[in-house]
């Protein structure tokens, strides 16, 4: 095998014009294939990180009604039957075999009612928090401080602005120990956060926007226990699991919506725990996009036919060209199998050569593709080193028939020929 390897790149090197364009085919076809499948893995993984998080795994379980996520506006849209998480419940999700974390939150969307001096801030998210919130959904401090234990314990008026919320409230002052009304309630900015994760929501639709808005002009968080002060009542939380991992987010969210259902005692209540599916939507998009490229990939692989039909005509033209030497082999005893293998491991060696060059090729081209365009591309190194090995295999299919040919030549009739 050895020495038909030698051979083989002796022959090759021989004649390398001839050869490179024998190649040009496989090339081009396996190349074509690498940039389009480095193109969908890369919009695969964006598709997932843009939904998902990158490295994040959080799951979101939210009230919800027809589908919608529930929004409560004041006292009288707070459903019935709902209770507020209590540490047995939260023990319950935490003891799941997928989930690493837990926190539990209330949310309002407030159109106005923050008041700092003269300055006054709409449209805006209020948190209650627990003390895992932050480290659950990769909040990272800024400046200030996080929430204290004691801030809970005492019901302390603080509160812990995002970046944006402190910008638009104070103008570019330093936030730290001033006091603004919340509902005509004083609380005091003890600290300013900021979203630590690099993930951004691809937001093209009104949809889009509702599902990722997280205020337009910022966020406030207070401890939970101190919500009733401004509110005036307890109120249904919502629920943020972090999953062991991306792959078990899906299941992690299901069952703490199952949990969190289990505590409803209003059974006739149309409003119950949904978790949301990002894992399901990102394979939803992902197949619809798989299934526009696996028909370019299939156009592609036309030309790795025509490669291999170029290899067969050239591996024709060889034995042809070397009748003789064929021919003087077989009458000092070479056998047909021999014959048979010599010009399989060159056909094999030839279509070898240019898989891989194709791979390096299509590497470069997805490469540039992404210069180019911004598309994303993500190298798949099982499918660059399937390609390599599937050229190899046109070789030996369009080199078998010639390579039988050279093994049944008649030795004396072979070394007639001029």
């Amino acid at each position: 095998m050895i020495e038909n390897i030698r051979l083989a790149f002796q022959g090759i090197w021989s004649h390398k014009m001839r050869s490179f364009l024998t190649m040009l085919g496989i090339i081009i076809g396996i190349a074509s294939i690498i940039a389009i499948v480095s193109t969908i893995q890369g919009t695969n993984n964006a598709l997932k990180e843009q939904l998902v998080g990158s490295g994040n795994n959080t799951v979101n379980v939210s009230l919800t009604q027809g589908g919608e996520d529930y929004q409560i506006y004041d006292s009288s849209s707070i459903p019935s039957g709902i209770p507020v998480i209590s540490e047995d419940t939260r023990q319950r999700i935490l003891a799941l075999d997928n989930v690493e974390k837990v926190t539990s939150y209330n949310i309002r969307f407030v159109s106005e009612g923050v008041y700092y001096r003269d300055q006054s801030l709409s449209e805006f998210n209020i948190y209650g928090i627990d003390m895992d919130y932050f480290d659950t959904v990769s909040y990272s401090l800024k400046t200030g401080r996080e929430f204290l234990q004691e801030d809970f314990d005492e019901y302390r008026r603080v509160i812990i602005v995002d970046q944006t919320a402190s910008d638009n409230l104070f103008q570019g002052a330093n936030p730290l120990g001033r006091t603004v009304e919340i509902n005509n309630q004083p609380f005091t900015v003890v600290g300013v956060v900021y979203k630590s994760s690099t993930y951004e929501p691809n937001i093209e639709n009104v949809d889009d926007y509702l599902t990722n808005a997280s205020g337009s002009n910022g966020i406030f968080f207070m401890p939970k226990k101190t919500w009733p002060i401004v509110f005036q009542y307890d109120e249904p939380e919502n629920v943020v699991v972090k999953a062991t991992s991306t792959e078990e987010m899906t299941k992690a969210g299901q069952k703490t919506a199952t949990i969190l259902n289990e505590t409803i005692t209003n059974k006739n209540s149309s409003v119950t725990y949904s978790a949301e599916d990002l894992l399901g939507i990102v394979k939803k998009q992902q197949d619809l996009a798989n299934a526009s490229n696996m028909q370019l990939i299939w156009i592609a692989g036309i030309s790795l036919l025509v490669g291999g039909i170029g290899v067969m005509n050239i591996m024709l033209v060889s034995v042809t060209e070397r009748t003789n030497e064929i021919g003087l082999k077989k009458a000092i005893g070479a056998r047909k199998s021999a014959i048979l293998w010599q010009f399989l491991t060159e056909a094999a060696v030839l279509t070898s050569l240019g898989g891989i060059l194709g791979v390096g090729s299509g590497i470069a081209m997805s490469q540039v593709i992404h210069r180019f365009t911004g598309i994303l591309v993500g190298i798949n190194w099982p499918a660059a080193i399937i390609a390599v090995l599937f050229s190899m295999g046109i070789g030996i299919v369009f080199g078998l028939l010639p390579s039988m040919q050279a093994s049944n030549l008649d030795p004396i009739e072979a070394l007639r020929r001029e």
